[in-house]
């Protein structure tokens, strides 16, 4: 088998649902698996894959067991050359597997031979906005001062202020980074067992960090691939209030310990003030964090446009949202949006994912984000055969949920 694509989810049923149905369809041309666990979600989950999606291999949890033991019992069960970590709330493309599975093949056939760690991919959020942590420079405290100080933005260029975000490399190149995020990491399942994968002793958040540092440790490289884009809403499977502040600095300590000891030779220092900025810092970074999450104020879409080719879809729509949904119809009309976001002030594009696929659709939002922040565009996908609107129109909030029938 060349690939096993793993999901840990938790109390996000439609995102999972959207998730798997993506995976599904990039799946057809691979010999792959999908395998769902499920860390005792309260939600209807389990039995949403159970009547969706019968044939896929569901694991159910008795407890949240965190973010690295419940991917380490899947890849446990897993059968792939490759695996995919996979976040529940990201939408890949139809041919993202082919590609990065085309470009894992290049590496090892090449003179790099087994040199490869883990690859990671673009990632945007529900607007269409590139997320930058779809690579990153390991966390030393120096790198941790630029991001918490913001001097990063100020810099966006400079080698010494931008590695945080890896910024030698823009989105739109592939090379080395040091650090992937765990929303999309694929790599040899035998490398990953051999690593002992995701450290158990970390519920979650530093994981990711910490499983891309174990593969430099090894002599690995770490690569972000730029030819695929996958959307990764945020934010779905946690509330950022004080349980996220406190288990985002327990994550932090976990990784500055475990591989920064103050004592350590790797950083140069054993004295106390590093111990003092690491602290402070962490406390920061989490309060920063945490804010981020906090609501905003909600627009109320001032109009609607559906693209597909129902039009009994659009009129189902208005009486939901009560609201005209103005149609554009894909039997007729070809599938051009600039036109329509020219004056689109305040316009919520819904995109029916019976007539626009995945990869279309992940292409409407990269191509429409300056557009989403100057006129405030926002968008919805209704996924095949599923009963609601899905989207987010802010990385840093949960995504919203429209149930249609």
């Amino acid at each position: 088998m060349q690939l096993s694509v793993i999901i840990l989810n938790y109390n996000v049923c439609y995102f999972l649902e959207q998730c798997v149905l993506s995976v599904q369809n990039a799946l057809e041309t691979i010999d792959g698996e999908i395998i769902v666990i499920d860390n005792n979600s309260s939600d209807d989950s389990c039995a949403m894959m159970k009547q969706r999606f019968p044939n896929v291999k569901l694991i159910r949890n008795n407890e949240n067991l965190g973010f690295p033991k419940g991917n380490n019992i899947g890849v446990a069960q897993a059968h792939g050359e490759y695996i995919c970590i996979l976040n529940p709330d990201t939408v890949v493309a139809k041919d993202t597997f082919v590609k990065v599975l085309a470009f894992a093949r290049l590496l090892h056939s090449s003179q790099l031979n087994d040199s490869m760690g883990i690859i990671g991919c673009k990632l945007i959020d529900g607007t269409g906005n590139f997320l930058p942590e779809s690579k990153r420079g390991v966390p030393k405290p120096f790198v941790a001062f630029t991001k918490v100080t913001g001097l990063y933005k100020l810099f966006p260029k400079s080698r010494t202020f931008g590695k945080y975000y890896a910024q030698h490399l823009n989105e739109n190149q592939t090379g080395k980074v040091d650090i992937l995020v765990g929303a999309f990491m694929f790599l040899k399942r035998d490398l990953y067992l051999e690593v002992g994968g995701f450290d158990e002793d970390c519920f979650m958040y530093s994981d990711d960090i910490d499983l891309s540092y174990m593969m430099l440790q090894k002599g690995k490289s770490n690569y972000y691939f730029h030819e695929t884009t996958v959307i990764h809403y945020k934010g779905e499977s946690t509330i950022k209030d004080e349980t996220y502040m406190k288990r985002f600095q327990e994550a932090m300590h976990f990784f500055y310990k475990k591989h920064f000891n103050p004592r350590s030779r790797s950083l140069g220092t054993g004295s106390v003030l590093f111990s003092l900025f690491m602290k402070t810092g962490i406390v920061f970074f989490s309060f920063v964090k945490m804010f981020q999450g906090k609501s905003t104020i909600k627009r109320t879409p001032k109009s609607y446009l559906l693209y597909s080719a129902n039009q009994k879809l659009a009129d189902k729509l208005s009486l939901v949202l009560q609201k005209k949904v103005s149609f554009h119809d894909l039997k007729t009309e070809k599938m051009v949006i600039s036109s329509s976001l020219r004056n689109g002030d305040g316009t919520e594009i819904i995109l029916d994912n019976e007539f626009v696929s995945f990869k279309e659709s992940i292409a409407i939002l990269e191509s429409s984000r300056n557009k989403s922040r100057s006129v405030g565009i926002t968008f919805k996908i209704i996924p095949k055969n599923a009963n609601f609107l899905i989207g987010s129109n802010n990385s840093n909030e949960r995504g919203e949920i429209i149930e249609i029938e």
